[in-house]
């Protein structure tokens, strides 16, 4: 203790005087100052703060009220039905078979709302010297449709599904001469005689799934003609 009140200053010896306890009580005292001026500094030092992680634009997007905000259904855009789309669009395919004076006779995918340029263009081609007039190739194809480039008046044209040919006009007739089997419709097949609505339709599907008719002959092949009946109607029917 002796050496602590030699560094005291001169007047805090004279105020405290130099009695040991005295001195040590002091001491005791400016330790626990130290300490806590120590401790409060430490406490109160500066610290680096995490940044808070960005929100994402989701949290703040607002919340509609079913009661006072309801969702709006968007409406269908102008010319499409409201249960969508209708199929067939871009996306879609169709089958077309290609025939006739072609480079490259033969079946061949295209894009849908293709036409009859595109299936000639698909089948490498018409033939050198081929007539055309007559064949509307800006006509737009449809699945399962055959087309027959270069076919003889009143041959086997283009035939669409359920035995149609598009664009041309069915001839024939009990008063008109011959009447065409790949042109005439089911009424026109039925003024023939000893073929009813039932018969007419056999023709009319032999057609479409053989791609017409090649000869007369080939009457006999459809379901309900047989000799007699054919008999009958070769003199009244051309191909």
């Amino acid at each position: 203790m002796p050496a602590v009140r030699e560094r005291l200053p001169l007047w805090l010896q004279l105020r405290c005087g130099l009695e040991p306890r005295t001195l040590a009580a002091l001491t005791v005292v400016l330790v626990a100052a130290a300490v806590l001026a120590a401790f409060h500094f430490w406490s109160a030092r500066p610290r680096s703060v995490r940044a808070p992680d960005p929100v994402g634009a989701v949290a703040h997007a607002p919340v509609a009220d079913s009661a006072t905000d309801p969702v709006r259904t968007p409406e269908p855009a102008p010319g499409v039905p409201p249960g969508g789309p209708p199929t067939g669009g871009p996306g879609e395919r169709i089958v077309v078979d290609v025939g006739g004076k072609v480079r490259r006779p033969g079946i061949y995918p295209l894009p849908s709302g293709a036409r009859v340029a595109d299936a000639l263009r698909a089948a490498g081609g018409v033939r050198t010297g081929v007539d055309l007039t007559g064949l509307n190739r800006a006509r737009v194809l449809v699945d399962g449709e055959q087309v027959v480039v270069g076919a003889p008046p009143g041959g086997p044209g283009p035939v669409a599904p359920g035995g149609a040919v598009p664009g041309a006009a069915a001839t024939g007739g009990t008063g008109a001469g011959p009447i065409g089997l790949n042109t005439a419709t089911v009424e026109q097949l039925d003024t023939l005689p000893g073929v009813g609505p039932v018969l007419a339709q056999h023709i009319v599907d032999y057609r479409a799934q053989h791609g017409g008719f090649r000869s007369v002959d080939e009457l006999r092949e459809v379901n309900g003609i047989g000799d007699r009946r054919f008999a009958d109607l070769q003199p009244l029917v051309r191909p």
